[in-house]
């Protein structure tokens, strides 16, 4: 049985853990100190799947008041195949429903052909690729 809630504050380091293990690309924000914060702050925006005491899955949804974005879904590479991407895919979509979404977007690393099929398979619940966008980034330092 695997539960999915929010992450806890003793939990980040373990978080940070697995989206090395799931090999997601890093970025300025994955430190201790910026998931810490946005656990303290916002809790219910980093959900992560529990399995055995281990956590072996992870999204953010982000709500902004205008549109939900979901970033940072993982799945330990044991994990994978088995729909757990999917559930949390929908976990996320639930609460940013909740919070007042209307439209949710989600950011896929391009090259990672397990990402990129995971959400071509959502395309049952709506999940369509916008090829009209492009995505530019600037670290606020």
């Amino acid at each position: 049985m695997i539960e999915i809630r929010p992450c806890r504050l003793g939990e980040c380091a373990d978080v940070l853990a697995l989206w090395q293990r799931a090999g997601a690309i890093p970025s300025p924000t994955d430190t201790l100190e910026e998931v810490t914060r946005l656990v303290r702050e916002r809790a219910d925006h980093l959900l992560v799947a529990i399995h055995q005491g281990a956590i072996v899955g992870s999204v953010i949804g982000a709500w902004d008041g205008w549109r939900g974005n979901i970033y940072r879904l993982a799945v330990a590479p044991e994990a994978r195949r088995s729909g757990l991407g999917r559930r949390l895919v929908h976990e996320a979509e639930r609460l940013l429903r909740a919070n007042g979404a209307r439209r949710i977007s989600a950011l896929v690393e391009r090259h990672e052909a397990h990402a990129v099929g995971l959400w071509d398979a959502l395309a049952d619940s709506g999940w369509r690729r916008d090829d009209r966008m492009m995505r530019y980034v600037k670290n606020a330092e």
